[in-house]
């Protein structure tokens, strides 16, 4: 890219993650030098893929001990680097005490790793994994926008403990991410907000509820048919581009919409028919609303019924172009990353084989 900005090392927080693997991946290949904050550097299993990365770049990695929620924490990490990439933020919709599981991991880390900045002068920029969560809560707050489309301007206004904790929490890490950034003048913030992420793993086998929401769509779940249920999509490896693309663009600032498509369940269900066939269950209608409404909640503790009310049969429409003028992001089609995402998962044997 053209107009970048020099760095050597950075450090990215929750590096075995899901986004974060292709974030160490990318800066490894670039031959930069990764220093990866994880609860226990001294377990190899659970650094068995980021090392085999490392093994085929001309980059290294370096591991420290680090905990989300202790202070100070990252502090030896951060040593050294000129960019921090912060995605260590927890992804579950089932939750049984948001506050604990949500709220605290995702304010609280990142008010810890960003004041661990605040102490380290080498730190020039932080890239923080936020979510297009915290732009909107449900897809009927399209209602809400200036043209009919969310767009970085846009905050999410309606979410709450009580009712899509997982956008509140989102919503309020990033709301605490400029608080801190603003109060400093040494580094500057940008902000990376993706929309749903799909996509093979670096670990094939990963926990993300991306993986188990896909899986669904394979192994019979979902096969009596899928709601309408409007949302962005992104490539975990698009992702990965846009962030380091974010820490090497001087000029890029403030927030961006990391979207490739605007989709739904039925669009991603008809993406793996047209390419497998009738060779797995997957859905082949969308579902009634008054029968998601009625029975969704029960199939899924996740999900309520003012949930449906406000998403099902509502659209989703965002405008990624301040991401492909500002970052020159492309974003690869639709079919290719649901398609690669289910591959990897039939490969690693998380989805059964076809009967």
């Amino acid at each position: 890219m053209e107009n970048t900005r020099e760095f050597k090392t950075a450090m990215v927080t929750g590096a075995t993650g899901y986004v974060a693997g292709w974030i160490v991946k990318k800066l490894l290949d670039e031959g930069f030098t990764v220093h990866a904050p994880v609860r226990d550097p001294e377990n190899p299993e659970k650094l068995t893929y980021l090392n085999a990365l490392a093994e085929q770049a001309p980059g290294d990695i370096r591991y420290f001990k680090a905990d989300l929620l202790a202070e100070g924490s990252y502090d030896e990490a951060r040593q050294g680097c000129e960019v921090v990439f912060h995605t260590a933020s927890p992804f579950v919709m089932a939750v049984n005490d948001p506050q604990k599981e949500l709220i605290e991991p995702a304010q609280l880390g990142t008010r810890n790793v960003l004041e661990s900045a605040n102490r380290t002068p080498t730190v020039k920029r932080v890239v923080l994994t936020s979510s297009c969560a915290a732009i909107y809560g449900d897809n009927a707050d399209l209602a809400l926008t200036a043209n009919g489309v969310f767009t970085e301007e846009d905050w999410n206004q309606t979410s709450s403990l009580a009712h899509q904790p997982y956008s509140y929490s989102k919503t309020v890490a990033e709301k605490e991410a400029w608080k801190i950034a603003k109060a400093q003048d040494r580094w500057d913030l940008v902000v990376i907000n993706p929309s749903l992420v799909i996509g093979p793993g670096i670990n094939p086998r990963g926990t993300s509820e991306s993986f188990n929401l896909i899986r669904q769509f394979g192994d019979g779940t979902m096969k009596a048919g899928v709601p309408d249920w409007g949302m962005g999509v992104v490539d975990v490896r698009d992702l990965a581009e846009a962030h380091f693309r974010a820490a090497v663009t001087p000029q890029a600032k403030g927030r961006h919409i990391t979207s490739g498509h605007n989709s739904s369940f039925p669009d991603l269900a008809k993406a793996l028919r047209e390419h497998y066939g009738d060779v797995y269950p997957f859905p082949k209608k969308a579902l009634p609303k008054w029968l998601v409404w009625l029975v969704g909640p029960i199939m899924d503790k996740g999900m309520t019924r003012k949930m449906v009310s406000l998403n099902v049969n509502h659209p989703w429409r965002a405008d990624n172009a301040k991401s492909v003028k500002e970052l020159g992001m492309t974003y690869r089609p639709l079919a290719e990353s649901i398609v690669d995402f289910f591959e990897q998962m039939v490969q690693s044997g998380l989805v059964p084989p076809p009967k």
